[in-house]
């Protein structure tokens, strides 16, 4: 049997990233960093948390005991680590074109007693996707534990990327749509050094904490030219973290460069999952 074509700067296979991105809207690669990377990156994620909990507007609310902080690339050891691993080039070059963008570094934290979220994508869909069907932006994933059943798991509804809400909310489908997405729902167990990569428009969800552990992720938000999703962050590195980066990594990065790292003003606020919801029928 012929062996499938590769891309030969990265190594990965070009058809199989498009066709998961563009099918189920999603991908991911199993073990992709050593678990003791992930426990650093963890660790710097605790220190950053505790410190935007302490700054009024430093931790997003995403639902009940779930945040969210966008944070300055530099303030994690491994962020070089992750915007030049290969396969994360790959999947960037593949979907977005050779000039894609790193517009966002952040983090989730479901603590305990997080509630679901209601199905939803992270913003409205752009007409590059809705009339043009193509996808101008991803989202990476990264979980700093070992993901339960119990802990909250991220689920998606494969395939979603491309439904049309118009007439309704552009961002949350109306609850009568909801068991088409319970239907098609996968339920993501991630474990420590696995990395995903999504459409941000696949329908979606944060399950309920019922776990005494939080469980947080890194997310890095990667946009084609075309995109606009810098607007809603303020992704900003100091001028000698930015003159440190390799040339390749600078080139994707579209940030300010500052004298000292000012305070972030978090922009991507979604009103619809303050409350949480109720937890779906099919789940007990």
């Amino acid at each position: 049997m012929d062996q499938q074509p590769k891309n030969d700067a990265t190594g990965y296979d070009v058809a199989a990233i498009m066709g998961a991105l563009y099918g189920d809207g999603f991908t991911a690669l199993k073990g992709a960093f050593p678990r003791e990377w992930v426990a650093r990156l963890g660790e710097d994620i605790g220190v950053l948390f505790q410190e935007a909990l302490r700054q009024p507007g430093g931790a997003l609310p995403r639902g009940p005991n779930r945040f969210y902080v966008e944070v300055h690339p530099e303030r994690l050891s491994g962020f070089v680590d992750i915007v030049s691993h290969p396969w994360v080039v790959a999947v960037c070059s593949a979907i977005l074109g050779p000039d894609w963008k790193v517009v966002e570094a952040g983090f989730d934290v479901p603590g305990p007693g997080a509630l679901h979220q209601p199905w939803h994508r992270d913003f409205p869909t752009p007409a590059a996707t809705l009339t043009g069907r193509r996808l101008n932006s991803l989202a990476f994933n990264i979980t700093t534990v070992d993901v339960t059943e119990d802990m909250g798991p991220f689920e998606i509804a494969p395939g979603t990327q491309w439904d049309d809400l118009a007439g309704g909310d552009p961002m949350f489908p109306e609850p009568a749509l909801w068991p088409r997405y319970e239907a098609r729902a996968q339920r993501k167990l991630a474990q420590m050094g696995d990395i995903s990569a999504r459409s941000a428009l696949t329908i979606h969800r944060g399950t309920a904490n019922q776990s005494p552990k939080s469980r947080p992720v890194f997310v890095l938000g990667v946009d084609a030219p075309d995109a606009t999703n810098a607007a809603k962050h303020d992704l900003q590195v100091t001028r000698g973290y930015y003159d440190s980066l390799p040339e390749e990594i600078r080139r994707h990065l579209t940030c300010r460069v500052v004298d000292r790292l000012e305070f972030i003003v978090q922009e991507h606020t979604i009103e619809g999952l303050l409350m949480g919801a109720p937890p779906p029928r099919t789940m007990g």
